[in-house]
């Protein structure tokens, strides 16, 4: 497998100012993504969070326009650090089916905070990721957003692990839908076993999620 290198860099296309140039631009990530969590993206304001970190407002929207883009940016930072994990945790590896499995175990896992990254907390940007993603691009400017790049970096991390499958299986149809399953699929049975356990057959103190994509995917492109 030949050697790559992948940076946790975001598009300035998802920002009027780089939260990451300033204090204040980092306190706003970090502050807004524990806000997100507790409130829920619709009750969350960028008043409430001003009032939260105790700045105006208006200084709030140098860095972002709306919240809307604000959630765009946390979602292409979610996946560029899950691109990052992904890309280390394979390099070295040879063998398809080993990077394969390294990959669903990645995007069906529960997610640690990585002290690397000090003023984003990835254990409660997962959450976010889980129940607020869809709002992110289940809006009327989708198809504009997409083509100025706003989920590229989403895509980019399913065309990798699509590009895996067919190293396994070149004559497999359907590598991006079965990729994209597991990773909404995951995530939609980590809320269920939190809310609606009957929806999901998530046992406690079981590797559930994990166990059954895994053996999903095993069985979709060797049989």
């Amino acid at each position: 497998m030949k050697n790559l290198s992948v940076n946790i860099s975001i598009s300035p296309d998802l920002y009027s100012k780089n939260p990451e140039s300033s204090d204040l631009g980092k306190k706003i990530v970090c502050r807004s993504i524990e806000m997100i969590t507790d409130l829920g993206f619709e009750a969350f304001t960028f008043k409430k969070l001003g009032v939260s970190i105790g700045s105006n407002e208006s200084s709030i929207y140098r860095y972002f326009e709306s919240k809307h883009a604000l959630l765009v940016y946390l979602i292409n930072w979610y996946w560029s650090w899950i691109e990052y994990k992904l890309v280390f945790a394979n390099n070295n590896l040879s063998s398809p089916h080993d990077r394969l499995n390294n990959a669903i175990h990645l995007f069906t896992e529960p997610v640690e905070k990585d002290d690397e990254y000090l003023f984003i907390n990835e254990f409660l940007l997962n959450k976010i990721i889980i129940s607020e993603s869809v709002k992110a691009y289940y809006t009327k400017d989708v198809d504009t957003e997409n083509e100025k790049g706003f989920y590229k970096t989403y895509k980019r991390v399913v065309q990798r692990v699509s590009d895996t499958i067919l190293e396994i299986n070149p004559g497999f149809k359907f590598p991006h839908m079965l990729i994209s399953t597991v990773i909404e699929g995951a995530h939609h049975q980590r809320y269920f076993s939190k809310h609606l356990p009957a929806l999901t057959d998530v046992e406690e103190g079981e590797n559930s999620i994990v166990q059954f994509y895994t053996d999903l995917v095993r069985k979709s492109i060797l049989k």
